[in-house]
């Protein structure tokens, strides 16, 4: 190993969702495996430095690796960052449009020449407008409907400031969208995910359509599936060892998620800064069995279809070869390494 492949810390960032990633950072795993080696392990959700934090969307940090929502990943790939995906989560969640129980709004059908709010956020790639849109246009589809049969109205929302250490506790759930809804600015919103569901009881709303329901995972795509992983290619280049031990660890985590149900579901309650109850809704009751990592053909095709959706709608501004995006070598030397201590 030469003087300048000598690497002293490794940074990492996660959404605050359901991620292996997370789950195995959170257990310790990542941080005991590099001990030995006097590597340091760094996430981004423990610092306020406006520079370092914008890696979160950007990646543009040197040694580190993302999981989470893949707009992001997908944005700065598209805007010339070198990196790799070197393995995807898919947890469906609930993808949810809803309405006033008082708008004669039941089914997607009835959207036809209604207002649906459309989040808009002053951030640097706007990855809850994107979840947002799609999730709209995939249930106007499903009632017969395009875009251009309803009115898109944009709804302005605060920025949040980022969020330090573990556990972030509950957060405020679309509050400018039910303001509007209530308002009667709009007649329909989407909300996600366990505070999106959450927030549809509390607010006492109709669930008009649920993505999750919809045969086609290409279709359910979005931006929380398939969740990538990935690293700063230089790292996977130059240090392929400490990829593979760090991947392990997340491998690692499907098989403890299962057996661990109940510990599963509460960091993933922490996390999105809900409940276990909420977490189950809108993740499912079998969410610990979902915290596998692969490369399915049938995702890396799902993560391709949505790249389509953000070019078509302007989200990222440059194509590229998904395919090429993906690098299977870490992945397959986990599994043989695995395989071989079996």
């Amino acid at each position: 190993m030469s003087a300048q492949d000598k690497i002293d810390s490794i940074w990492y960032t996660r959404c605050p969702v359901p991620t292996p990633l997370g789950l195995a950072a959170r257990e310790g795993w990542i941080s005991q495996e590099f001990a030995q080696d006097g590597i340091t392990i760094n996430t981004l959700q423990e610092t306020q430095d406006p520079e370092l934090l914008e890696s979160h969307y950007d990646h543009r940090l040197p040694h580190s690796f993302r999981q989470g929502g893949n707009v992001p990943a997908i944005w700065a790939k598209s805007r010339g960052t070198d990196t790799k995906v070197i393995g995807l989560n898919w947890v469906d969640e609930a993808q949810l449009i809803v309405t006033l129980p008082n708008s004669g709004i039941k089914s997607p059908a009835d959207l036809k020449g209604k207002r649906i709010a459309v989040p808009k956020h002053v951030i640097s790639i706007d990855h809850q407008r994107a979840s947002a849109l799609r999730g709209i246009v995939v249930t106007l589809e499903v009632g017969g409907l395009t875009p251009k049969d309803v009115e898109l109205v944009d709804v302005a929302v605060e920025r949040q400031p980022p969020t330090i250490g573990w556990q972030s506790g509950k957060r405020a759930a679309y509050a400018a969208e039910y303001a509007a809804l209530k308002n009667g600015e709009v007649d329909a919103i989407f909300v996600k995910g366990a505070r999106g569901y959450e927030s549809a009881n509390e607010h006492g709303v109709t669930i008009v359509y649920d993505v999750r329901q919809h045969p086609d995972p290409k279709v359910r795509a979005n931006n929380g599936a398939p969740r990538p992983i990935t690293v700063d290619a230089a790292l996977l280049r130059d240090r392929p060892d400490l990829v593979v031990r760090f991947l392990s660890q997340i491998v690692e985590v499907s098989d403890w998620a299962a057996k661990h149900e109940a510990e599963t579901v509460a960091y993933i309650a922490k996390e999105s800064g809900s409940t276990d109850q909420w977490v189950r809704e809108a993740y499912g009751h079998d969410v610990h069995l979902h915290q596998g990592t692969d490369l399915n053909p049938e995702s890396i095709a799902a993560l391709e279809g949505y790249k389509n959706f953000l070019l078509e709608w302007g989200f990222i501004k440059e194509d590229f070869d998904v395919q090429a995006w993906i690098d299977p070598t870490a992945l397959a030397e986990v599994q043989r390494l695995k395989k071989k201590a079996a």
